[in-house]
């Protein structure tokens, strides 16, 4: 165990190493472990009904803590108060125990922060659908700036799981099914949060999104390849590019090998490699489901002693396995007491990090806190007006003078449906309905009714989000009749473990509007007037049959608390669409898994007689105005360690302002494996009057080409290189083509990640 020991004392003694040695082992084992101050019927995380509490506050206290797991996203409590309450516990932690140690706070804060009353911002698929990094970590700063506000030091987020199948209920949390893009505006994210001293958490690595049949927990059959050139890509740009200061090892196996237990991984990618120096800190009762769930384990000090040699370090969001069983498994000699030494030093080193060490709490805290200031809700604004999608149009929108529209459906007058599995609103008040939302967000009705002052606006609900009652089909029709127009308003309902449509725990095995929302549509439709559907979902829908019949269709992924404004200023024309599929739409579940980024044989051709192509593509989005991509032009040759030179020029062709997301794609024409026919390696919003023209110059850096050859060694190969710039993955607008030449150059972690792009007028 010398290395261990090693790693426990190093030759430089800081302050957390002399921390340690001063340690008993039930002092070191509090320290990497969370305490959660809940009550019966709070379940907000997987199993959590499985688990007791045994110790009570003081209990845990005895020996210092670790981790306060949600101070204050548990239930809705005043934040004021509440952080009366933190400040007073956190000095008796600092002048009541022997090493006065203050506790670590975590909060959740995926869509915000998790907290009542607390801004709610679009949810990350709606991130993606902006493409805008800039204004997401605009966004991570202004939650981050909260978060410290109220004593908190850690945030939950952002997910980085690529989206390998939207069956899979989890797929509102993250953000593209392209690595690149969830690479860039997760690293933003984290960017802007860490900004404000709050330590971003990057979950859940690695592999979680790739599960069988996209049911949650299921086991996930990625090759190495596949997990090194898709799955591994955004942790990477986020913990060498971002700085991202803490790690959630996710609860997934990858061929038949947890990733909690899994050494490969924690400790030989994340450290050995990318030379992270952070603490892994387990996705909630991780480490104690290697015994009940994967069972890999015998008992839970076994699991304790997997997860801490596999890189482990701290048990959230309590100590099942790390306290009693582990002090046991420890004393008994199954764990070498070094392992635990190893995570107490990071746990302690990142509190020095922090300031904990030195902190007192003598100052007083926040006497009142405004967690949804006019910034904050001018950020969600505009992030959602950036991601709504306008998927078809036949001139319909925007609606501009109608006289008479009929609002129908589940989702058009439930501000419920604007919010994602993890805001506050779904993720705890669904369990306290007697508390308030504790912040405005008008529905889509109430918006549009803001946005159209002098039309009547007549409604229906039609039916449920999901269930089988048909019975308000008949108003839900006449309403329609009754209009020039109807805006039809569908879609999901976000919950936990079963309780929604979409969300945690909340799998599809179709793709099917949920319900009777498909019949409800088709007999709107059959009324005769024309229909513009809206969507308020947390994941894409097979909705191919809906696009031709409908006028339009407007796609908004759980777009926040002004979600409803947004949208509804698209459907008024205030605003124009701009924001694009960060996600293929489906034909069908059984298409599923599918990603633009596959190879040929991936696609369509003679050999199969299923036809494999999405109803629209990644990258696709409309706008009121048009705009053409031309001039293409890239250097001739390039070494295959350098960069690419492009550039395009993008005119709006239309007669008003808007904004485009200017696309790069490139194909890998000969590879030593099969390579997409398709990949994203840059990308630009850029905005422009009518009329008006810029040019864009990309620097690519060659990397984004690279792959893990036969041998599993990451690599760009010389040869010839397609490139164009078009709408979407699928249409090539201008196009040109480069050969890179030299030797075969393998990447390291010192290889450039980012594409940067400048624009001239």
């Amino acid at each position: 165990m010398t290395d261990l020991q090693t790693l426990a004392v190093p030759a430089a003694v800081d302050r957390a190493s002399e921390l340690l040695a001063r340690m008993t082992l039930e002092e070191k084992l509090a320290q990497i472990v969370g305490f959660w101050e809940k009550g019966d019927g709070e379940v907000v995380a997987p199993l959590q009904g499985e688990f007791t509490r045994e110790q009570t506050l003081d209990e845990a206290m005895q020996h210092g803590l670790g981790h306060l797991t949600r101070v204050y996203g548990t239930r809705p409590v005043d934040a004021a108060e509440r952080a009366t309450w933190l400040w007073n516990l956190q000095r008796r932690l600092v002048r009541g125990t022997r090493l006065g140690i203050p506790a670590l706070v975590h909060e959740e804060c995926l869509t915000g922060l998790s907290a009542w009353r607390a801004a709610t911002f679009p949810t990350p698929l709606a991130w993606g659908a902006s493409f805008d990094p800039d204004l997401v970590e605009q966004m991570g700063e202004a939650i981050g700036g909260s978060m410290r506000t109220l004593g908190i030091h850690q945030g939950l987020a952002p997910v980085l799981d690529v989206i390998r199948d939207p069956r899979w209920g989890r797929v509102d949390e993250c953000i593209a099914e392209d690595p690149y893009v969830v690479g860039t505006i997760g690293t933003s994210y984290v960017r802007g949060l860490q900004s404000t001293g709050v330590h971003a958490t990057l979950k859940h690595f690695v592999g979680y999104s790739g599960s069988q049949s996209g049911r949650n927990f299921a086991p996930v059959h990625a090759g190495p390849r596949e997990v090194e050139d898709v799955l591994l890509v955004p942790f990477e740009m986020a913990l060498l590019d971002g700085g991202a200061r803490s790690v959630m090892s996710s609860y997934n196996e990858i061929d038949g090998v947890p990733v909690a237990a899994d050494p490969r991984l924690l400790t030989g990618v994340l450290r050995d490699r990318w030379g992270f120096d952070g603490p892994v800190v387990a996705d909630y009762f991780g480490v104690a489901f290697l015994h009940l769930l994967h069972e890999v384990a015998g008992d839970l000090g076994e699991a304790a002693g997997l997860a801490l040699a596999a890189g482990v370090d701290i048990e959230l969001p309590t100590g099942d396995a790390y306290l009693a069983p582990l002090a046991e498994a420890v004393r008994t000699g199954r764990v070498d007491e070094a392992l635990v030494d190893r995570a107490v030093l990071r746990a302690l080193r990142q509190k020095d990090e922090l300031g904990l060490l030195d902190a007192t709490f003598d100052d007083e805290p926040p006497t009142t806190v405004d967690l949804d200031s006019p910034v904050h809700r001018g950020l969600a604004a505009q992030l959602a007006e950036e991601s709504v999608v306008l998927l078809s149009n036949d001139g319909t929108l925007p609606l501009g003078h109608a006289g008479r529209v009929a609002v129908i459906g589940p989702n058009a007058d439930r501000a419920e449906a604007l919010f994602g599995c993890y805001s506050f609103l779904n993720h705890v008040l669904a369990h306290h309905p007697e508390a308030e939302v504790g912040f405005e967000s008008p529905t889509v009705r109430q918006a549009l009714a803001a946005e159209l002052p002098t039309a009547e606006i007549v409604t229906a609900v039609g039916c449920a989000v999901d269930d089988d009652d048909r019975s308000g089909f008949g108003e839900a029709v006449r309403a329609a009749a009754s209009a020039e127009v109807a805006v039809l308003v569908v879609g999901d309902h976000a919950g936990l473990f079963g309780r929604g449509t979409v969300g945690e725990g909340c799998d599809r095995d179709d793709l099917e509007l949920p319900g009777v929302q498909r019949e409800l549509v088709e007999a709107v439709l059959d009324s005769g007037t024309p229909v513009v559907l809206v969507l308020l979902t947390g994941r894409p829908y097979a909705i191919d049959w809906a696009l031709d019949r409908c006028a339009a269709v407007v796609q908004a992924f759980f777009p926040g608390e002004e979600g409803g404004t947004a949208v509804a200023g698209v459907l008024s024309g205030r605003v124009n669409p701009s924001g694009h599929l960060p996600v293929s739409m489906p034909r069908s579940a059984g298409a599923q898994p599918f990603t633009y980024l596959h190879p040929q044989l991936g696609g369509n051709g003679d050999v199969t007689n299923l036809r494999s192509t999405p109803a629209l593509p990644f990258g696709h989005g409309l706008s009121y105005t048009t705009f053409a991509h031309t001039d293409l032009e890239v250097d001739a040759q390039v070494p295959t360690d350098g960069h690419i030179g492009a550039s395009v020029r993008v005119t709006n062709t239309g007669d008003r302002p808007g904004a485009d997301v200017v696309q790069l794609y490139a194909h890998d024409v000969v590879g030593s494996v099969t390579r997409p026919v398709a990949q994203l390696v840059g990308y630009r919003r850029v905005h422009l009057e009518a009329g008006e023209s810029a040019v864009l110059t990309f620097s690519v850096p060659t990397t984004r080409l690279a792959f893990s050859d036969r041998d599993l060694v990451r690599v760009v190969e010389p040869g010839a290189v397609e490139l164009w710039v078009g709408p979407s993955c699928a249409e090539r607008e201008t196009e040109a083509r480069i050969t890179l030449t030299g030797p075969v150059h393998q990447v390291g972690v010192d290889s450039p990640r980012w594409t940067t792009v400048s624009v001239t007028g």
